[in-house]
């Protein structure tokens, strides 16, 4: 069930839109600021408040590579696995990320605190290869700056 505060957020962002139903994205985005993803309850709660069904959200929440259908750790490190970053080294990057991180792309460390995944774009070819751990875009990647990069979100 979506909190009072999730509605009220969700109801403030469909009156930017001529019908509610445009909110879906922003609706995803409010579940899953204040729960971490999105589950198939929420999706469920989501469709029911803004009058769609299920299926409708739940098209939307896998589109977008930004809304987590399952849990995640508490900083997700985005990947960017464009043409550009891979000539710039991508796999490089991502090899010391698995071995520093002892995970594979779509896992959580053990102690929750990390997910790795990959993105198809960051927007940032001038920066290659580059990454974004939460909000925080990180380019011109290298297997130093990584372990100086993870060291503060520890």
């Amino acid at each position: 069930m979506l909190s009072d505060k999730e509605r009220t957020e969700i109801e403030e962002h469909s009156r930017h839109y001529p019908r509610k139903q445009a909110a879906v994205i922003e609706a995803l985005k409010v579940v899953q600021s204040h729960r971490g993803y999105v589950s198939d309850e929420n999706v469920k709660d989501i469709a029911e408040f803004l009058e769609m069904t299920p299926d409708e959200v739940d098209s939307v929440a896998t589109f977008y590579n930004l809304i987590f259908r399952k849990p995640v750790g508490e900083h997700v490190i985005l990947l960017c696995d464009s043409v550009s970053c891979w000539i710039m080294g991508y796999e490089t990057i991502m090899d010391h990320l698995r071995a520093k991180l002892k995970i594979e792309p779509g896992q959580t460390t053990e102690d929750g605190k990390f997910t790795l995944l990959t993105i198809p774009c960051l927007g940032a070819c001038d920066r290659a290869p580059a990454m974004m751990i939460d909000n925080d875009l990180h380019g011109n990647l290298t297997v130093q700056k990584i372990d100086e990069i993870l060291k503060k979100y520890k």
